[in-house]
């Protein structure tokens, strides 16, 4: 175990700011790609200014800091935990952008530590003074009234006592296991009046179970932690408490199941979620006012190095304040959203006629999300419909579509779902409802051996008259109505017979794994959709090269695929002028000389999480515009099933092109421009004044 340095855990949090990370020129054209991980930190960074923007309400303030904790924490599970990996079996193989995992690991610290030390500065100092002068308060066990105390008091002694389980460590007693992100007390204990006595450690378990906050009155609140480390005498009679300090452990929670070796999927993914609990640790936090030797001490317990130790002077638990966004105080939140229904669809008698009448475009949450389940609920009840097909990737705990499903399958409905089991962070959710759905005689598949589904697609296949008529609806978001109130997504329904044909065929590929065939409309992953992008991106180079008009726009969550931004390097030299709108991971290096000076790089970080993804080609007027599940990344392309439909009514086309893409091209308020180096600046209001395209949004009038 390498040895801490000889600055104390405390001193080293109270020393001044270390320099920021140092800003490198513009590469040369040989070095063509940022790095990923780096660029999954900054937008990190968007997400804690949002928290720190003092136009945003109070309690969505707080509710920005509680998202940078879960993401960050999601990172070091996923992506950390990675590299970790890397380096631990000696691989020395740089990445795509020629950083070493051991560099990525030593940059992505320093890049992270100040990031925390901010958002702990900004609870402290900005968020809980103004909580508290709106008359909610977290308030400090100390501080409480004896009243109070009395009240605390009770609650532990009623409800959280009986759940504690101190664990000693002795020689009888080995280290306890430490749960991946359980909120920890690490405990020094002696004798009462022997000096002599040898001091014991005791690890103590914050209840998972219970609220992380304890409701004093109204709006009061304090931590549970403080009220459990106030009355711990109650734990260790005849002893003397000496010590006691807060850790946390983060540990790796990626799942590799090998589906070519797997008898039953499901069984073996259960079975590697039970093994998550037990992943390789790759952080820990400590309390600032915990002593060396107590740090030391888990370090060596835990089997982490220095660098995977985190100091921190606050709570280590952000995310339980979570619980105070959710207070009915709507003048600390933004207003509600107002929704809308496609004009098509008010008062339709039919939702059937009205998609045969044409097709019909959603943007959600502006569009009100009940449009898909009223579509899905209505296949399900309608005795015309005699088979439902939809792809399911995060259903959530709590599902109406899903239940609308089971219902149709109780009813005797054809129905199919393909779930896909490997949605990670959500495979409980998926697995429960995958089993549900087949005790009510739905036909569950759960993809394709070796690519995970992420597509979002549904095939209504009804009988009218003499003939069978397909419906489909494709959206760049998940079934998940909870969600959609949140995410930023478009969706489409046709009765267009070619993209029936190909749902048709898409579904049989997934569900009987059919030879996959060259799709007449639908681009499909991995079928043809890398071919297809790269055809439609080369066609734009061919036209600037020949002096024609040529233009790429594109919105996207992530950015990441090697063929994919060569061919956009090589459209940029070509003269393309490309915009693209990227929210997180962005490994194009935008505006360098000779490489990429026609391609400019934004992202849209706001009250709602942009998830759309759209694309748009110029064609030399010949307009083409897509929207769908994938990124361009090559998992995407490469390893995940996705579906990506072109547009092809003008006036939908129209709506994409010249409301939402330049709306956020417009954003001053919530974008945020990629320099070569990749940080991001905050682009400033123009004469135009402040724009911000999610507001546009909620007061314009969806196309009809």
């Amino acid at each position: 175990m390498q040895a801490l340095t000889n600055i104390s855990i405390k001193d080293r949090l109270t020393a001044a700011e270390p320099a920021k990370t140092k800003l490198i020129l513009a590469p040369p054209p040989e070095k063509r790609l940022l790095n990923r991980e780096l660029s999954l930190v900054e937008f990190f960074r968007q997400v804690l200014d949002e928290a720190r923007d003092p136009s945003n309400p109070l309690l969505e303030r707080l509710r920005f800091l509680t998202i940078f904790s879960t993401i960050v924490d999601e990172f070091f599970m996923v992506r950390v935990s990675g590299l970790k990996e890397e380096v631990e079996h000696g691989w020395e193989q740089p990445s795509r952008d020629g950083m070493t995992a051991a560099e990525q690991l030593t940059e992505i610290r320093n890049r992270l530590e100040p990031m925390l030390r901010e958002q702990l500065r900004c609870l402290r100092e900005d968020i809980l003074p103004a909580l508290a002068a709106e008359g909610i308060t977290i308030a400090p066990y100390d501080s409480l009234s004896r009243d109070e105390r009395d009240q605390a008091d009770k609650y532990f002694e009623s409800e959280v006592f009986p759940v504690l389980t101190p664990l000693a460590v002795d020689p009888a007693h080995p280290f306890p296991y430490i749960s991946g992100l359980s909120l920890n007390f690490g405990i020094n204990i002696r004798a009462v009046d022997d000096d002599q006595a040898e001091t014991r450690f005791v690890r103590l378990k914050v209840p998972p179970s219970l609220p992380g906050l304890v409701q004093i009155a109204g709006q009061k609140f304090t931590f549970l932690s403080e009220v459990v480390a106030c009355n711990l005498g109650s734990l260790f009679h005849g002893m003397t408490v000496e010590h006691a300090h807060l850790f946390r452990v983060t540990r790796d929670a990626d799942i590799d199941v090998r589906e070519d070796e797997a008898d039953d999927l499901l069984r073996a993914l259960q079975k590697e979620l039970r093994k998550r609990r037990f992943g390789s640790p790759v952080r820990l936090e400590v309390a600032a006012d915990m002593p060396d030797p107590m740090v030391l001490y888990l370090m060596e317990s835990v089997g982490v190095e220095p660098a995977d130790v985190y100091v921190t002077d606050g709570p280590l638990n952000v995310s339980d304040l979570g619980t105070l966004c959710d207070l009915e105080r709507p003048d600390l939140k933004y207003k509600s959203l107002r929704t809308s229904t496609p004009p098509a669809l008010i008062d339709a008698k039919s939702v059937f006629d009205v998609i045969k009448r044409g097709d019909v475009l959603l943007h959600h949450p502006y569009t009100d999300y009940s449009t898909v389940t009223n579509f899905i609920r209505a296949a399900a009840n309608d005795p015309n419909v005699l088979a439902i097909k939809i792809c399911l990737y995060r259903t959530g705990q709590q599902s109406e579509i899903a239940d609308i499903l089971r219902q149709a399958g109780e009813q005797g409905k054809q129905v199919t779902a393909l779930i896909e089991l490997k949605a990670r962070f959500d495979e409980e959710n998926n697995i429960e409802w995958a089993q549900r759905l087949e005790r009510a005689g739905v036909h569950v598949v759960y993809g394709v051996i070796g690519l995970k589904t992420h597509c979002k697609l549904t095939l209504v296949v009804r009988r009218e008259g003499a003939r069978l008529v397909r419906y489909v609806h494709i959206a760049t978001g998940n079934y998940n109505p909870a969600s959609s109130a949140t995410y930023t997504d478009l969706g489409l329904f046709t009765a267009d017979e070619t993209i029936g044909d190909d749902a048709t065929e898409f579904f049989n590929y997934l569900t009987a794994y059919s030879t996959p065939k060259d799709y007449q409309k639908l681009l499909v992953a991995p079928v043809n959709l890398r071919e297809k992008l790269t055809a439609l991106i080369e066609r734009e180079t061919a036209h600037a090269k020949a002096g024609r008009p040529a233009r790429i726009i594109a919105k996207l969550n992530r950015l990441a695929d090697d063929q994919i931004i060569q061919s956009l390097y090589e459209a940029s030299q070509a003269g393309v002028s490309i915009d693209l709108i990227v929210r997180g991971v962005c490994m194009l290096r935008p505006g360098v000389t000779g490489l990429s000076e026609n391609i400019r790089v934004r992202s849209i970080v706001g009250r709602f999480l942009e998830h759309s993804r759209v694309m748009y080609f110029a064609n030399d007027g010949n307009e083409e515009i897509y929207i769908g599940s994938a990124d361009w990344m090559h998992r995407n392309l490469s390893r995940r099933v996705e579906v990506v439909c072109p547009i092809e009514d003008p006036k939908l086309r129209a709506y994409l092109k010249n409301e939402v893409l330049q709306a956020y091209l417009r954003d001053n308020v919530n974008a945020r421009e990629l320099t070569a180096e990749g940080f991001y600046e905050s682009v400033k209001a123009d004469a135009n004044g402040p724009f911000d395209s999610q507001a546009y949004f909620e007061s314009a009038d969806m196309c009809d």
